[in-house]
């Protein structure tokens, strides 16, 4: 006969199910918002519709405040969704819908925190959810710790990355292809410069132990007009990820510094870092109850968001961060199921 935990497996998947198979990509969240809301609503739960795709719910005085993002990247025929006795399939299940159907579980199980849903997580900063209710609101979702249920495999990944989108452009002079010594290759310009990009050695920063690696990558490129014309003009474009403790500024100097010499570097947009609240007591708690496993950040996630309000926040959900935004995408029903007991369980 099915036991509690059978019924909680079951519960767990069926409702990652249901998040997944209603379309949530970016800018589309509005009616996932809508059955989030109203889902806490029909289980008596103290929710509120922030505006913008946010919901919050649960009882205003928790001590923590569990966020999760409503939108997903575009489907690649990964919707609707599938369950199998293992996992649970489709667009969103590991990044982060899983998380969602975790939040929604234990606010329907009356357990002791804020819970936060969001929109528009998976495009740049600027088109945030999140950082305009944060301006407008901070004070309806203060709190002493913020836990960003991004997909970490249920370990705490403390702090991220900046994240620096720049455009890098080339020039030269264009001319026939059958006499290049008459013109100058834009492109071998850029290929120089990516050459040397590719052969400089990550560099790592260590923090509370934790080592976060400094990277720049061009993952983009773009130039030439025709078959027989030398182009006079290449643009790469430029990710770059710096450590927590820089500010945006000292990200900025320290990326054109990396490039001198070569092209014409512009930034386009600059995600700050967050800083590594291991010193923080409701996270040396958490860490201590669920005996997880602390790891860095390598990637920016919203709680440098959540840092540049002044609340402290770590990483921490049940999905895999290898699969999100795989075309075969999918979340572990065991992993669901443990982050549910672990934060149903921890008393803050």
């Amino acid at each position: 006969m099915p036991g509690p935990a059978d019924a909680l497996r079951d519960h767990l998947a069926a409702r990652t199910l249901e998040l997944v198979d209603i379309p949530s990509e970016s800018r589309d969240e509005e009616r996932l918002a809508a059955h989030v809301h109203g889902v806490l609503r029909a289980g008596d739960v103290r929710v509120e519709d922030l505006g913008d795709t946010c919901v919050l719910a649960g009882e205003p005085d928790a001590r923590v405040l569990l966020a999760g993002h409503l939108d997903t990247v575009p489907a690649q025929g990964n919707r609707p969704g599938r369950r199998d006795a293992e996992r649970v399939h489709g667009l969103g299940a590991s990044d982060m819908l899983g998380a969602c159907a975790v939040m929604l579980q234990l606010a329907l199980a009356g357990a002791p925190y804020r819970f936060l849903f969001f929109g528009r997580e998976e495009l740049p900063l600027a088109e945030s959810a999140l950082t305009p209710l944060l301006a407008r609101a901070r004070d309806r979702v203060d709190a002493e710790l913020v836990v960003m249920m991004e997909p970490t495999d249920n370990e705490l990944h403390a702090g991220c990355l900046g994240n620096i989108n720049a455009t890098w452009t080339f020039t030269g002079v264009a001319g026939h292809s059958a006499r290049p010594w008459q013109a100058d290759n834009a492109i071998e310009h850029a290929a120089r410069a990516i050459a040397a990009l590719a052969e400089r050695e990550v560099e790592p920063h260590e923090f509370y132990g934790l080592v976060f690696w400094e990277v720049a990558s061009v993952t983009r490129i773009a130039g030439g007009i025709a078959g027989n014309v030398i182009p006079d003009s290449a643009t790469c474009h430029l990710n770059y990820r710096y450590p927590p403790g820089w500010s945006p500024e000292r990200a900025e100097v320290r990326l054109a510094e990396i490039v001198a010499g070569h092209g014409e570097l512009r930034i386009d947009s600059n995600a700050p870092s967050a800083p590594v609240a291991l010193d923080e007591p409701l996270v040396r708690s958490l860490i201590e109850y669920g005996e997880l496993e602390v790891k860095p950040k390598q990637a920016w996630t919203p709680v440098a968001e959540f840092a540049a309000a002044g609340l402290p926040a770590v990483n921490f959900g049940p999905g895999e961060p290898a699969l999100a935004h795989k075309r075969e995408e999918s979340v572990r029903v065991d992993a669901l199921v443990g982050a549910y007991e672990t934060l149903e369980g921890w008393r803050p």
